[in-house]
């Protein structure tokens, strides 16, 4: 089958699916004499496989890893519950930081008037010149 063909039934696009080949989590096809890649069912497999993975929030170097477990027949599952278990670290971090930037634009958000007037604080918040809240008073500006 071809690019759009296997990009259908992996619910994955032809550019995510070229870009996964150019990283090295899929193998580059071979290509037709008029240079269609052909793919085949593991490929479709592998492209499904790595969807999923994404949507769990893997980055390639995991999913790398997850794909040569996959294929190892006599892999560890202890293995692969440490990159699991990395992974459920790294979105628990993930969400601590969001649930931290959403309080501070909700208390932001409180504190503006939401007028015609042109005092804001969550304008001032972003400037720096009131301070986030919860965080440290710079100031200066930043250049993160």
């Amino acid at each position: 089958m071809n690019i759009g063909e296997a990009a259908r039934l992996s619910g994955v696009t032809a550019k995510m699916i070229r870009y996964y080949e150019s990283v090295g989590l899929l193998a580059a096809k071979a290509r037709t004499s008029s240079g269609y890649r052909i793919y085949g069912k593991a490929e479709v497999e592998a492209l499904c496989f790595i969807r999923r993975a994404r949507r769990l929030g893997f980055l390639v170097d995991d999913i790398r890893q997850l794909l040569m477990l996959w294929r190892d027949g006599s892999r560890s599952s202890a293995e692969v519950k440490r990159i699991a278990l990395e992974q459920i670290a790294d979105l628990d971090l993930r969400i601590a930081e969001l649930t931290v930037m959403r309080d501070n634009l909700v208390q932001l958000a409180r504190q503006c008037h939401g007028d015609e007037g042109a005092e804001c604080s969550i304008i001032d918040g972003l400037a720096d010149r009131a301070g986030l809240p919860g965080g440290a008073h710079h100031g200066a500006r930043s250049s993160e």
